[in-house]
């Protein structure tokens, strides 16, 4: 037997069996043959920054999700689900590679740091997850409203948030 089959006598064999694998110190999972990776909101630009150097040098896409009325998606046994989640996909062109992060966010609290300053095309899409789902991001450059008036209140795609109706003027039609 080599170093390679020596088991750890510290850990049981059957946890070392179902030990969730790891990137960087976070769970990956798998969804539809694309790794997941779900760093906490601690590691997020850490993780994110080491994917950079790795080669994911595009964020094709962040995102915000509530899942107020799904709290018991699957997600690996060390994640504690939160109301919030924000979703990034990140390319690996030179390689033909593609990875997502999926940060929990709490609802007390719905701050994540800004990938601005490593992915600059972030900037809307953090300005939209921020103006529909009321999620910040530290050290975003201009997190302002971008699809909602500036005196809007609320934000309007969270789950809670109540439906209903603006008055739309048209012009008189001429027959």
């Amino acid at each position: 037997m080599d170093s390679s089959d020596a088991v750890d006598p510290e850990t049981p064999e059957s946890e070392s069996e179902t030990a969730t694998p790891q990137i960087h110190g976070c769970p990956v999972t798998d969804s539809h043959g694309q790794e997941v990776i779900h760093p906490t909101r601690e590691q997020y630009l850490d993780v994110a920054k080491a994917l950079a150097d790795e080669g994911y040098t595009m964020a094709i896409d962040l995102c915000g999700v509530d899942y107020l009325t799904h709290m018991r998606r699957p997600l690996p046994a060390e994640i504690v689900p939160e109301r919030f989640e924000v979703v990034v996909q990140l390319l690996d062109i030179g390689n033909r590679r593609r990875t997502r992060l999926r940060v929990q966010v709490p609802e007390n609290d719905p701050v994540v740091s800004s990938l601005f300053d490593l992915h600059p095309g972030t900037e809307a899409p953090e300005r939209e997850t921020y103006d529909m789902f009321g999620i910040s991001f530290d050290g975003h450059p201009d997190l302002t409203r971008i699809l909602m008036p500036e005196d809007w209140e609320g934000h309007p795609l969270r789950k809670d948030y109540e439906i209903g109706s603006i008055p739309v003027q048209f012009k008189e039609a001429h027959a």
